[in-house]
Parts: structure tokens; sequence; C-alpha cells
């Protein structure tokens, strides 16, 4: 049996994490790499190997795709405030690097991770496709530098390069720290925001169905080559729906506090003002970006991947929700102390 050796970045990341230990389990020879030491050393008691590593760094990453087959980039910066140029070097410069190792090493397939993020533009939008047209100005800095990332990817595949991109949509599931315990967390603290009402229909996806997303673009059919693909659970959900199921779920009293959206929206560019001047650059407890995310309708038409890739959400919403609770009380219940 060949087996088949991997390399996943930002593996001591949410995504990158799952996608290691899954192919781990799969019997692949997987190496991740990362920058939490701590993380990374957990990958290693499942047997994993792990390097510690800089994707900025041209010559080290060079050198670790060497006696690789497929690569896995599911590293990036992905955050709404920070600045264009941390951004560009972690989302933008670590893409090329991977480029340029993958060209040199004969990367049989290169497998990116990139954001529908890039579709975003503060406007109610349903089913969008892969191939519709994007704003014109993007919606932040990681947006804008995650499609500069895309527009590399698309040049390698022109060159020779076998690549595929997904676009997952707001993942969900053990090991999340940021979408579900941030809401969590504001709840403890006085109420979610519901801006309008909470009536945006949103798609979220359990980080598992992503995961399968994955292996399906390694083994698909060379006519997804240079391809990029939608995943999400294909299950739109009024966004109060989710978070009632969610806290229903958890045994908890939902609390919340309605605001206009253009209430909302200002207090937003008010708390960045003062981060950027007066908090020399502190993220802001609400930005515009999540007052649009929180709010407003956006939702991705998944037919392309499930026709070409076979790709099929095999855990629900629900059943992603009961798994996510079970780990919050047990392994997850740190964050939201």
């Amino acid at each position: 049996m060949n087996i088949k050796k991997v390399l996943i970045t930002g593996a001591t990341g949410f995504l990158g994490n799952r996608v290691a230990i899954r192919l781990k389990g799969l019997g692949y020879e997987v190496t991740g790499v990362g920058r939490n030491k701590k993380k990374g050393e957990a990958l290693k008691r499942k047997g994993i190997d792990f390097v510690l590593l800089d994707l900025e760094n041209e010559e080290a990453v060079m050198n670790i795709c060497k006696n690789h087959e497929y690569i896995f980039h599911c590293a990036a910066l992905s955050s709404p405030w920070g600045k264009y140029k941390d951004f560009y070097k972690s989302n933008v410069e670590s893409t090329k690097n991977l480029i340029k190792g993958s060209k040199k090493e004969n990367i049989k397939r290169f497998i990116h991770v990139s954001t529908p993020s890039i579709y975003f533009d503060y406007q109610d939008k349903l089913n969008i496709r892969e191939d519709s047209i994007l704003p014109r100005e993007l919606v932040n800095d990681y947006a804008k530098t995650k499609l500069v990332a895309e527009k590399e990817i698309d040049q390698a595949f022109k060159e020779g390069l076998g690549v595929v991109t997904i676009r997952p949509r707001a993942l969900f599931g053990p090991g999340d720290t940021t979408i579900l315990p941030r809401l969590i967390r504001a709840n403890h603290k006085g109420g979610i925001p519901l801006i309008d009402g909470g009536k945006g229909i949103i798609d979220v996806t359990y980080v598992e169905n992503v995961v399968d997303a994955l292996i399906l673009c390694m083994n698909g059919e060379k006519n997804i080559l240079g391809e990029k693909y939608n995943i999400t659970n294909g299950e739109p959900m009024v966004f109060i729906e989710l978070i009632q199921k969610l806290f229903h779920k958890l045994d908890i009293p939902l609390k919340t506090k309605n605001i206009s959206f253009e209430r909302a929206y200002k207090i937003g560019g008010a708390m960045e003002w003062i981060s950027k001047y007066i908090l020399m650059g502190k993220e802001p407890i609400l930005t515009r970006y999540s007052v649009g995310v929180l709010s407003k309708s956006q939702t991705l038409d998944i037919r392309k991947a499930k026709e070409e890739l076979g790709y099929v959400s095999r855990v629900s919403i629900d059943e992603g929700l009961d798994v996510f609770v079970d780990w919050l009380r047990g392994e997850g219940a740190w964050l939201v102390r």
C-alpha cells in the first residue's frame, strides 16, 4: 500500500488540527506545521510529526515541502481587525512560499483554504455562487489578502501546479474558540447584540464536514484542479433561531440586546476609531464587519461542491451543536468561564 505523505499548515489552528488528526487516523503520513508549541506537542502525542515553523520564512518552507506529496494550506491570519502588512505576510507571502516549494518538490496536489468573506459587502445575498461578481471594495484587510492569495493560487495553476480551493463558511465544532464561544461569553456578560431582530439568514459549517471536503479535494479527479468550491452545511438558518437552538442545548437562558443596524454600525465605527487612535491598535469589542456579519443575510450555493466533489454534509447543524456542547462542558469549559 502506498501511504500518502501530507503536509498541513495551520495544524495548531481549528481546522488544520482536525485535518491532521483525521488523516493520521486514516493511515496517512502526516506532518503538521504551526506556531503554537503546546498544541504541536499534543499533535506529537497522537503520532503526528510537528514542526514549529513561520511560513513567512521562505527557506524553512522550501525545506518542509520536501518528501511530501500533498499540501493542505489551512493557515491564515483570520480576524476582523489588524494591520494590512500583518495580513499580507500571513495570508499572501506564506502562500507564495508554499507555492514555490510545491513547484520545486513536484507536489501532486495543493489544497488551499480560502474564505467566503470575499463575497461580503453589507448587503443581503442568498445562494452566492463561486463565480459571482465580487464587491468592488472588499470588506476588510483579511478578505483583501485572502483574495490576493487566491490569485496567486490561480497563477500557480496556470503554471502547472495541481491546486484546488475551498471557501468554507463559519466553522463550528469541538475546538472552536471564536464564533460560538464569543456568543456564549457575550450572553454571560449581559446579552448578545440582536441587530434588527436577528432576522439575517446565515450559513454555518460543522468542522468535520469541511475536513470531508478537503479530503475529497485531495482524492478527486483531475477535472477539479483549478476550481473553487463553496462549503457549508447546506442548512441556511435565521440567526436568532441558531442561537436559540444553541442555548437550549446548553440549558442556559438566552439574553439578547435589541439594537438597530444603523446604531450598531455607528458604535462599531466609533470603537474602531478609539482602538486605532487611542488604544494603540487593540482589537475593538465590536467592529463594523462584526455588525454586518451578525445582521445581514449571506448564504452560499454549494451545488458545485456536491456535483463535482461528491460533497455531502454528513453531520447536521443539530448534531454538530450536540457534539460542540458536550465538548464545551468538558475539555472546552475553560473557554466560557
